[in-house]
């Protein structure tokens, strides 16, 4: 009787294992559904010539 149970015991604790899995994979994908873009576009920070942090790219100089 005990090896039944310890059968038992494993298959359960396996389809646990599973199910934590599947959420998991479930959540990921909706984070990135979800996601508003991390392009590098999006990341990119630019420092004008006072050292000021700004979005748009410097101009060109030649």
């Amino acid at each position: 009787m005990a090896k039944s149970q310890a059968t038992f015991m494993k298959k359960q604790l396996e389809k646990t294992r599973q199910k934590k899995k599947e959420e998991k994979a479930q959540r990921k994908q909706e984070r990135q559904e979800n996601s508003t873009g991390g392009g590098l576009e999006n990341m990119m920070a630019y420092v004008d010539e006072n050292g000021n942090i700004t979005s748009t790219p410097p101009e060109q100089r030649k």
